[in-house]
């Protein structure tokens, strides 16, 4: 009977040993990627809004410095399509002053060239890698610098006194947050743009 009884604890024992083992890794393996997003956006302007950003996709990105890039690629392009739509309406409010009006006009071009740039990098991130990896590299980084360039030029057309007021600042609260997510994506490609080579993973 004891013989017959012990088994059966042995089995559950045995089963949560191995539970517990494997869950002890699962959590090994999940702070190991996010110590190391933490550790790759100490390169990046804004580094703590890197790792708000992108420790959410920490079991996706792992330790691979390509999936961090694509990543933030990938954040700063949804931020940058949410502000388009948020300038378009911005730019139909009834009562803009003529100097305003152009500048959200010239203000949703830019962000819409921004998406456009972002949207071209991801893609090319996707062909990133053998004897061309330098050449795509190059792209992306000239097309993630331009996409910079249009959001941070949107904010140029409401300098000056004149051009204070509410409109003004929710132009500038909403291109600031997708600039610096730009900005933060700008740094992780060209961080694994300088230290990848064509036959890493």
């Amino acid at each position: 009977m004891e013989g017959s009884s012990l088994s059966p604890l042995l089995t559950a024992f045995f089963i949560l040993f191995f539970q517990f083992s494997a869950c002890m890794s699962s959590s090994s393996a999940a702070q190991t990627n996010t110590d190391y997003i933490k550790t790759s956006c100490l390169a990046t302007t804004y580094p703590q809004l890197c790792y708000d950003s992108l420790s959410i996709y920490a079991n996706k990105i792992q330790t691979s410095p390509k999936r961090l890039a694509t990543t933030a690629l990938s954040v700063a392009i949804s931020s940058a399509r949410s502000t388009l739509v948020s300038m378009k309406q911005l730019s139909k409010t009834h009562g803009l002053k003529p100097r305003e009006a152009g500048a959200m006009k010239d203000c949703v071009e830019e962000v819409a060239d921004s998406v456009d740039e972002l949207h071209k990098s991801i893609g090319e991130m996707g062909h990133a890698g053998g004897p061309d990896f330098e050449f795509r590299m190059s792209n992306i980084q000239t097309w993630v610098s331009a996409a910079l360039t249009d959001e941070n030029t949107c904010t140029e057309g409401f300098a000056g006194r004149a051009m204070n007021g509410s409109l003004k600042t929710t132009v500038q609260r909403h291109i600031n947050k997708v600039a610096r997510l730009t900005s933060n994506a700008l740094a992780l490609v060209n961080k694994y743009a300088s230290t990848h080579t064509p036959t890493s993973p």
